[in-house]
């Protein structure tokens, strides 16, 4: 329409006495309008209501320019957890959200219009239901009367409209009315800014820097919301991608970027529209992940507290932060007084009680995602007996339980530290929590982090993976390509990526390994995959029923079922009888276990006797068994060729009568268990 726009600094509205025009041209009608928000939605800086009167009535004006003028009130922000009484306040047009009020329904809003301005409103276009009649072979429209039925085209989402009554009541109910909204949430935010403003590290630094125009000192000029950035120990902004992601693993959803307000981020990052569109040129869209560019950031972390925020909330995010952030040496709560000077003791105690208590528990880093030293940590931390003796297990053990007078062995064992990838035979292993140490500790995913198996790549399994632990290494070898070497170690760089993923339905959190390796198996696939890595921070904890029906609670790796798959030599002699039978080449019995990819490889007992056992001792170490284990397409697959072959799992099915196939057995470890046969 060809309409000056003219951007309007807060700042510059308190010098907005010195734009007032003339008393000869006060009397113009030529038609302006001021929108402004009541809330900031980036810092929540509330801006004075009074500029509404007092901008119509000419007494402020944003610029010098003739004419009368309008106010359009942003109140989406604000109507979240403040009253705005509109018999006070009269701006002319009111956008609000509902789903910021109440959480539901998603994305439905109105625009509140002054019934005296809706004449000044036109439209260029009308759709469905909002005229009164039109012709298709002349141009001619006549509007509905309603202001409201001119400008909602198209069907209404009515279903999610009969739930804003269930909101409003549901609303009063539950906390007496909006005013009491504004006190509980001033409160959380109040009481989360001034513990959050005072964290420092050892050498006096801040945790965070805070983006405010307020000391959150009244809820008349401050909002329920916190915008900040987490630094270092040396003032370097940590990226908010990074901080979303761990702050993700405490089940705290946070805001990031610039929030749709360039203008406030632009404000409060001290970034030129220069700087905007060089990130832009640099890659950096809305909403993605790129968060530091040139050293400086692109965008911050925000929290809001709502009328259902509880104070528990804002501890537990605290409680994050510090985690994150502070060792026990130089974690320090504020001691200043404030207000809420008991519940700051009552949290300081809570705290102090959970570092002591968890002292052992998931500890993450914002840098760095630390070994949690119960989970395993090299060849050290194998799971020890109630003797506190080292315990491995090993070719050499012999279970308590025999048949007959013939000892069973345990004739093989087997790890796969990179799932669907190729086994690595050893003669004796340190055990986790999780199973065999570094057992299916790592996978290859594509570039949605979906996992690829050798369902859909065969080629995994030539992928040979070799744990070394006095080099404390793991290297990867394939034919055709140079071998390649990882460290066991887990990342503690920077740059470290943490993401999800998902093992049989189970969300697994991971980390990437870096450009390096996901090259090298890119290359080697034909394919853009990358290698991950569970994060040892957060276990994989997953109920199982074994054959008698009891559940157990179980800490996985990137394993399907269970911490470990056991398989009998005699089921898979007598498996080979029969799939020989259908093959026009000899098969090898070693060729036929790897295909089923067993951790351990007993002998010594009758065929699929397995079936019918509940639990088993290895040594010290006793094992429950879960229940037989599905099996797949994956034992078509020569573990030698990746070539497929769909007589085993035809024979296989044929020959066990099942429509689901089982040979070996999966189990669980147990520890201070007396075993019973």
């Amino acid at each position: 329409m060809n309409v000056l726009s003219v951007p309007v600094k807060p700042k510059e509205m308190l010098l907005s006495e010195k734009n007032r025009v003339p008393a000869e041209e006060q009397n113009c009608t030529t038609p302006h309008l001021f929108c402004y928000p009541a809330q900031s939605n980036f810092s929540g800086t509330k801006y004075p209501l009074s500029w509404i009167q007092e901008i119509k009535s000419g007494n402020l004006c944003p610029i010098k320019m003739p004419g009368k003028w309008f106010v359009l009130l942003d109140a989406a922000s604000y109507v979240s957890t403040s009253p705005l009484d509109l018999t006070v306040h009269q701006p002319d047009f009111i956008p609000i959200s509902f789903y910021k009020i109440f959480g539901f329904p998603t994305g439905l809003g109105a625009l509140l219009v002054n019934n005296q301005i809706a004449p000044f409103l036109r439209k260029s276009y009308f759709g469905g239901g909002t005229a009164a009649g039109y012709l298709a072979g002349e141009e001619f429209y006549s509007p509905r009367p309603s202001v409201a039925d001119r400008f909602e085209d198209g069907t209404v989402s009515f279903l999610d409209i009969i739930a804003l009554k269930h909101g409003f009541d549901a609303l009063e109910r539950l906390t007496g009315g909006m005013e009491n909204i504004k006190h509980h949430t001033f409160a959380l935010s109040h009481y989360t800014y001034t513990v959050l403003s005072t964290l420092k590290y050892a050498n006096g630094a801040p945790v965070v820097h805070i983006y405010s125009d307020s000391d959150f000192s009244s809820p008349d000029v401050q909002g329920p919301i916190i915008n900040f950035n987490v630094l270092d120990e040396n003032g370097d902004v940590i990226g908010y991608s990074q901080v979303d992601k761990l702050a993700s693993l405490y089940n705290i959803h946070v805001r990031t970027g610039c929030f749709c307000n360039t203008g406030a981020c632009q404000q409060h990052l001290r970034l030129s529209n220069e700087d905007v569109k060089r990130n832009l040129q640099a890659g950096h869209v809305c909403g993605d992940d790129i968060d530091i560019i040139d050293g400086r950031p692109t965008g911050s972390v925000r929290i809001s507290f709502g009328y259902m925020s509880t104070f528990e909330d804002a501890q537990t995010f605290l409680k994050f932060i510090i985690a994150t952030r502070l060792s026990e040496s130089d974690f320090k709560f504020p001691s200043q007084t404030t207000t809420r000077e008991t519940i700051t003791q009552s949290v300081e105690s809570s705290i102090q009680n959970d570092h002591t208590a968890n002292n052992n528990a998931k500890k993450f880093s914002l840098k760095t995602i630390i070994s949690d030293t119960g989970h395993w940590n090299n060849s050290s931390a194998a799971l020890k007996t109630p003797e506190t003796s080292r315990t491995v297990v090993s070719e050499s053990a012999i279970p308590v339980y025999r048949s007959g007078s013939k000892p069973i062995t345990v004739t093989n064992i087997y790890l796969y530290p990179i799932k669907s990838c190729s086994a690595f035979e050893v003669s004796e292993w340190p055990v986790g929590n999780q199973g065999l140490l570094y057992d299916r500790s790592w996978m290859v995913v594509n570039q949605n982090g979906v996992c690829i198996s050798q369902k859909q790549e065969p080629r995994l399994c030539l992928v040979h993976p070799l744990i070394d632990l006095e080099q404390n290494i793991m290297v990867i070898k394939a034919e055709g390509m140079d071998p390649i070497s990882l460290p066991l170690e887990e990342n503690t760089g920077r740059e470290i990526q943490i993401g999800q993923s998902k093992v049989c339905a189970h969300r697994v959190q991971t980390y990437d390994c870096g450009e390096r390796i996901a090259e090298w198996f890119s290359e080697l696939l034909g394919r853009r995959c990358r290698l991950i890595r569970q994060s040892s921070d957060l276990k994989r904890n997953a109920n199982q029923k074994h054959d008698k029906g009891q559940a157990t609670k179980v800490s996985l790796s990137l394993v399907n079922e269970a911490q470990y798959l056991l398989i009998n030599t005699a089921s898979i002699l007598q498996l080979k009888e029969q799939i020989t039978e259908r093959l026009e080449e000899p098969l090898q019995t070693e060729e036929l276990i790897q295909r089923f990819r067993a951790n351990i490889v007993i002998s010594g007992t009758e065929s699929f006797e397995e079936e019918e056992w509940a639990e088993i001792s290895i040594g010290t170490l006793c094992f429950q068994v879960v229940g037989p284990c599905n099996r797949c397409q994956i034992i078509c697959i020569d573990p030698q060729t990746g070539q497929r072959n769909k007589e085993f799992l035809q024979t296989l099915s044929s020959t066990r009568g099942r429509k689901v196939i089982y040979l070996y057995k999966n189990v669980h470890l147990i520890l201070g268990s007396e075993i019973g046969h």
